[in-house]
């Protein structure tokens, strides 16, 4: 069976039960890899998910590193491209 790259590129990505990383994504038809992940556990922000999608982390934001991240893509909620040098993820 035939796999096709849906996305690839740094962004935040949403997963059922309230999981929130940023990181390096790669999704396909099966799943999304998410390499030198941080998991947002505290946004820190006062509008939102948007806001850290736009801005990057505020001194509030809480991140913890994690790694690389596999998840099947039903468990996908949403792939949101922000920029990387926004983020302080070597």
């Amino acid at each position: 069976m035939e796999t096709k790259q849906v996305l690839s590129g740094f962004a935040v990505v949403v997963l059922d039960r309230g999981f929130v990383y940023v990181g390096n994504a790669t999704c396909d038809d099966d799943w999304c890899v998410i390499s030198d992940a941080r998991n947002i556990r505290v946004w820190g922000t006062t509008a939102g998910l948007g806001e850290l999608v736009q801005n990057g982390p505020t001194p509030k934001t809480e991140l913890d590193v994690v790694g690389t991240v596999r998840a099947p893509m039903r468990a996908v909620i949403s792939v949101i491209d922000t920029e990387r040098g926004k983020w302080p993820i070597s």
